[in-house]
């Protein structure tokens, strides 16, 4: 006998006409769902597989419930990707970017409807940009490809899928359940290791020998997403008055910052993936002619006459005189600013800056004190950089610094000088070997 204003849905529960949820799902089942909802492909991971390890606690503080996650895949048109006129790529950039958030929100309704529990965070955009210059991004897309067998990663560190290349975006749904079989990586690579993409990266952010320069990528490409707008933004601040502020940004900057505000932010290059001649579906012409490939794709990219943006003294400003000296180059200032000692310590991988350390053979070590106290030892040798957590051997120069003086100084607020003097900053060894760490991080 029911209760008197028993709620009806209480009332079901207990009698079960309510719908069992699904404790798993079959993949067939899944696989069919996604590609209904407009998936060009996907793939199935267990939360507990060990390519999710460095991801695990950050899925489970967004949905506790995860079990399993699915890895979307849609397509780019690969002609307008390839196109110089940057704004038809960035239209298909945003586009696609769209499409997936679309696709991947009918699939949470669908599995809805199914009882099943689901969440789609962002492919990209919004991030938590309080954890800036942090992890922002909700979950790391490209290894969760990986390891779903979307592809694998090529020599310019995007995923490229074995059928469509890297003409690709990617997403994610996190479900509640298990799926009956997973996915796993696919045998083989799809990089023809062509070094199509080195060739037409116009700041040599990618090496031929696999190594990649994060900051200047980061600096060129990324001039309107955050730390490029956070630098113009400082350019306004400190313009007393409109001819100052010309002097520093022409118009036709000032517009395209704003296009970026207004209509998404554009990547000013993006060309390693316009260069990509990999996946079944797009590999033809390279194959039944290179040099025509090359001549149609990548020649317009690299003779382009186009502003590049680089730090002062890096090796991308180096780079651009040598190889495109018909391209225009623009200093600006920092793009890659900590605002923790943990955040320095990690960062440093990424603004290091391999051809201002040649000739350069250095261990040095840190100590911070105050109100974050860490230690990390530095080597530079070879032209390459090595960051361990702790002291580790003996040093050529030690460095112990209050950790906000040190911040300071890397956000250009306070002089080695001023630090020096008022004992914020203390050296033990060859003053000119710190001179020198400072060349490698411009």
């Amino acid at each position: 006998m029911t209760k008197f204003n028993e709620h009806p849905t209480v009332v079901a529960i207990r009698d079960k006409s309510l719908p069992v949820v699904q404790e798993s799902i079959s993949a067939t089942e899944l696989r069919s769902l996604c590609i209904e909802a407009g998936a060009a492909d996907v793939g199935f991971v267990n939360l507990e597989r060990p390519e999710m390890d460095a991801e695990r606690d950050d899925i489970v503080r967004i949905f506790p419930g995860t079990e399993s996650l699915i890895s979307i895949v849609c397509r780019m048109n690969p002609d307008s990707v390839r196109s110089p006129a940057r704004n038809i790529a960035n239209h298909e950039f945003h586009e696609t970017g769209d499409e997936v958030n679309d696709v991947a929100r009918r699939i949470v309704s669908a599995l809805a409807m199914r009882g099943i529990r689901a969440v789609n965070p962002p492919m990209a955009f919004p991030m938590e940009m309080d954890r800036f210059p942090g992890k922002m991004w909700s979950i790391s897309l490209k290894p969760l490809a990986v390891a779903a067998g979307m592809g694998h990663m090529g020599l310019h560190r995007n995923v490229i899928h074995p059928k469509f290349g890297n003409f690709i975006l990617l997403g994610v749904v996190l479900i509640s359940i298990k799926v009956s079989e997973e996915s796993q990586p696919i045998h083989f690579n799809p990089c023809l290791t062509c070094k199509l993409c080195v060739a037409a990266c116009p700041v040599g952010a990618i090496s031929p020998d696999g190594d990649f320069n994060f900051s200047s990528c980061y600096t060129h490409n990324y001039r309107e997403f955050m730390s490029g707008f956070t630098d113009w933004v400082e350019t306004v601040a400190g313009s007393s008055r409109p001819e100052q502020y010309r002097n520093q940004v022409t118009d036709a900057e000032s517009a395209s910052m704003w296009q970026s505000l207004a209509y998404g932010p554009n990547y000013k290059a993006a060309y390693c993936l316009s260069a990509c001649p990999a996946g079944e579906e797009v590999i033809r012409p390279f194959l039944e002619n290179r040099a025509a490939f090359t001549a149609d794709i990548v020649k317009p990219l690299q003779q382009k006459e186009e502003t590049i943006y680089v730090q002062p003294r890096s090796d991308a400003e180096s780079y651009v005189q040598k190889r495109f000296p018909h391209k225009r180059i623009k200093r600006v200032g920092a793009v890659l600013r900590p605002v923790s000692i943990r955040g320095f310590i990690k960062l440093m991988q990424h603004g290091f800056q391999p051809g201002c350390s040649k000739g350069l053979s250095a261990r040095y070590h840190f100590r911070f004190t105050g109100e974050e106290a860490a230690e990390c030892t530095v080597t530079i040798q070879d032209q390459k950089l090595l960051v361990q957590e702790g002291i580790h051997g003996s040093c050529d120069i030690r460095v112990t610094a209050t950790s906000r003086g040190w911040l300071r100084l890397l956000r250009k607020e306070a002089s080695i000088g001023w630090l020096l003097i008022t004992l914020q900053v203390r050296i033990f060894g060859n003053p000119a070997l710190l001179a020198a760490f400072g060349r490698c991080f411009p």
